[in-house]
Order: C-alpha cells, then structure tokens, then sequence
C-alpha cells in the first residue's frame, strides 16, 4: 500500500490552517516589542521578554509531537492538537495589546507578558503538528512541494498579518496613537482580526483532509522503515511512554544531527530580527533615543517595521513556488546554502541603507532566506526519519529552532545595553553573521534522497 498522490487543491488544504496561524505569528513577531515598551519594558529587557516563545516550543512541541504520534480518535490524529492551540492562540491575540485592561490586578506589562506565554503555547501546540501532518499524507515525491505550499500559505498568512495595522491606519483612519502606557488601536483591532482568521483556516484544514487510519499508516510505514538504517520503531503491542522521547533523542538520524547547527544559526539571526528590528530602525532611521516608546514617531516606526516584515514574507511566496525547481538542477542542500548566503548579507547590509525606504533591499535578500528556512531543512528531514517518529522526530528538531532562540534570548538584551551602548542596530548586524555561519554548515549535511542524486 502506498499513499496516494494528491491535487494541488488537496495539498493547499492540508497546510491551508498554517496561514491564519502565521497571521497571527506575524503580528506577535512585528509587534510585540512594540507593545511590551509601550506596556513599559526597556529596550534591553526585551529579549528576555521574548524568552517566553522558545521556552515554550522547547517544552510543548516535544511532547505534543510525541502524542500526536499515538493518538487516534474520531477528529484523527493531528487534528485535535492544532485545533486546541488554535482557540488557545485566539484567546491570547485578543487579550496581549488589551493587557492594560487588566491594570487593576497586575501590571499591564505582566499581564501581557502572560498573554504572550499563552500565545506561544498555542501556536507551538498548532505548528509541530501541522510539520509532521504534511509529512503524513504526502508520499515522498510530493513532501518538497507540501512544503513549499506551506511556505507559500505561511507567506501569504504573514503579509496580512504585517501589514494589517498600517493598511487600517493609512486606509481606514483607525489611530496608530494611543497614551502612555497603552496600545494603539489600530493593533488592538489587528490581533482580534486575526484571532478569527486563524480559528477559520484552521478549520478549513480539518473539515477538508482526511488522515491516514493507524491500520493504513501501519502498512505504508513498514515499508519505508525496512530502507532506513536507523529503526526505532516502537512494536505495536508496546505503550508508548514519555520517556520514550529522551531515548529517541539520543537515536536521532545523522542528517538530524548536521541539520541541528543549521537551524542553530539560523534561528539565533531570525530572533535577533524579531526582537529588535523596531528599536533598530526606530533609532537608526527615525533618529530616536531608545526610551522612546509611546510617540507618535514611534508608533510609525512600529508599523513601517510591519510593512518590511510583510516585505520579506511576500517575497518568500514566489521564491517558495521555485525552490523545487531549483533544488532539483542544483539539489537541496546548495539551494539552502545560497539562500541563507544572501540572507546573512542582506542582515549586514541594513547597517548601511541610507534611509527606511532602502531597507525594502536587504528585506528581499531575508525572505529568500525565509522561504528556503520554512522548507529545506523539512525536506531534508523528512526523508531521514522512520515515518512511526515523524511526529516526535519533527518537535525533538524543535530544539535547535528554540535553544538559538533562548541563548540570543539571555544574551541579546545585555550585549545591546553592554556592548552596543542601546544601539540595537548591532544586533541586525550579528543576526547576518549568524546567517553566514549557517549557510557554511550546510555543507556537512547528508541528504539521503536528495531528488538530485536520484
């Protein structure tokens, strides 16, 4: 038994929930530093702040891969897992820029710190599984375009979300101005938007694919465990056991173990642009002292900076659609190395743009970046894994998307206070080396089917 080939139509459905979910991981990753200083934070503390998000994916996505492996009940396999962590994101979108609302019982700043946490959660409890459902479905010949139509919907998803505060302050006269120690509204109508975009796409998702039964998985599996080198398939008569995933840890395939310092390096550059790219370009472009959080300067700095985050996720949509064509005439892994290349580059290069408009340059050089770091190294990994541990397999990968993150996470804040005296501009430029260092790595790694060589 083999699985069978599906239509584009069918594997935009199976990703289709990934758009509302990266809409509203768009609109954290382009403004919750902003709403954090407004709700009172200082530059320096933001990335501790920010801690919250990777912590969260180190501990949920492990486990929710883990049981989403083995379960099976009448909503499926995957299914009930990113439908949970979608109501549960929708909750903390409406309420992280309300957090003032609650000024009464606990700081605003705290009670949105809270409300980021439970955003985090969510998403991660959606994303890990949504990775190992595509893999799921799709036979091995369609994964890289699985993949690569995720990448699309997650651009597609992302743009909305970056540019929807600006889009209704310039177009719809909803005020990007609020006062001190509150958000705007235009942010506040943002999040709420985009809490029922994600629940509905999510839903699309589930109401339009069907999964795999544990008995069809059974025959389709064993076939692709019999070619793998590494087996650690768990008998069907055994329970599987939490423990089970620090042993799974310690087998993890070779490719996973090169491919662990790519991400490493390119998940520490992309936090670094998440965190600070709106005191960056606030500072550097807008000539403001970093305690700056609530003027009206700002506040424009903060949607200018939704717009280029919207830049360099449009830009992933068509540079998405070709990387399967390009990963076959020069393979997977130079296709990678080159994007991550051009993306360090661009990094370093927004140093010396001479104003906010030239920083739409170095964002197209990120989203070549972007659009190969979505599905590449997934691609990659997916043909190394036995297919019984997609799931755990693809939230144990986690880890070196989040351990770079906590690092810049504990050092970030203080080299740019200690080293870079506020001038967050810095930690773009570190962000690129980072990159740089990625895309060197990339060279050690091993694609078993790579569609090159076959």
């Amino acid at each position: 038994m083999q699985k069978r080939r599906l239509s584009a139509l069918e594997i935009t459905y199976i990703s289709f929930g990934f758009l509302g979910i990266q809409m509203g991981f768009a609109l954290q990753n382009a403004n919750a530093s902003r709403i954090l200083q407004s709700f009172g934070a200082d530059v320096h503390q933001l990335s501790w702040f920010w801690l919250i998000a990777p912590i969260m994916g180190l501990i949920v996505q492990p486990l929710v891969g883990h049981y989403s492996d083995n379960t099976w009940n009448r909503f499926g396999r995957r299914k009930p897992y990113f439908l949970v962590g979608a109501i549960l994101a929708s909750i903390g979108l409406v309420l992280l820029p309300q957090a003032d609302l609650f000024i009464a019982f606990l700081p605003a700043l705290w009670v949105g710190t809270g409300m980021l946490m439970i955003m985090d959660a969510s998403f991660n409890i959606s994303m890990e599984p949504f990775r190992a459902f595509v893999a799921d479905i799709l036979n091995e010949e369609q994964r890289t375009v699985g993949f690569t139509t995720q990448t699309v919907l997650i651009g597609v998803g992302a743009v909305v979300g970056s540019w929807l505060p600006y889009v209704l302050t310039e177009y719809f006269g909803v005020a990007n101005r609020a006062d001190e120690g509150a958000v705007p509204l235009n942010l506040i109508l943002s999040f709420i938007i985009g809490a029922a975009v994600l629940i509905v796409t999510i839903l699309v998702t589930v109401v339009t694919t069907k999964e795999y039964s544990p008995e069809e998985l059974d025959k389709i599996e064993k076939a692709k465990a019999q070619k793998l080198d590494e087996i650690t398939e768990v008998k069907p008569k055994d329970k599987a056991k939490l423990t089970d995933i620090f042993v799974d840890f310690v087998k993890m395939p070779t490719t996973m173990k090169q491919l662990s310092w790519v991400q490493f390096f390119s998940w520490f550059a992309l936090f670094g642009m998440w965190v600070f790219s709106t005191p960056a370009i606030a500072q550097h472009f807008y000539n403001l002292p970093h305690t700056d959080s609530s003027s009206e300067a700002f506040n424009n700095a903060g949607d200018w900076v939704g717009i280029l985050f919207g830049i360099y996720n449009l830009v992933s949509i068509p540079v998405a659609l070709s990387l399967g064509k390009i990963s076959k005439y020069i393979g997977r892994k130079s296709t990678h190395m080159y994007a991550l290349i051009i993306g360090g580059i661009s990094f370093m290069s927004i140093y010396i743009m001479p104003d906010r408009y030239w920083l739409i340059l170095p964002m197209i050089g990120i989203g070549i970046a972007w659009a190969s770091i979505l599905s590449m190294p997934y691609a990659i990994l997916a043909g190394a894994i036995n297919p019984k541990k997609m799931g755990v397999y693809m939230g144990i990968f986690n880890f070196f998307i989040v351990l770079p993150q906590i690092l810049n996470g504990i050092i970030g804040g203080p080299m740019v206070k200690y080293f870079y005296s506020n001038q967050a501009i810095f930690a773009l430029v570190l962000s690129g080396a980072s990159m740089i260092i990625a895309a060197l790595l990339v060279t050690r790694v091993k694609d078993v089917d790579d569609v090159k060589s076959t």
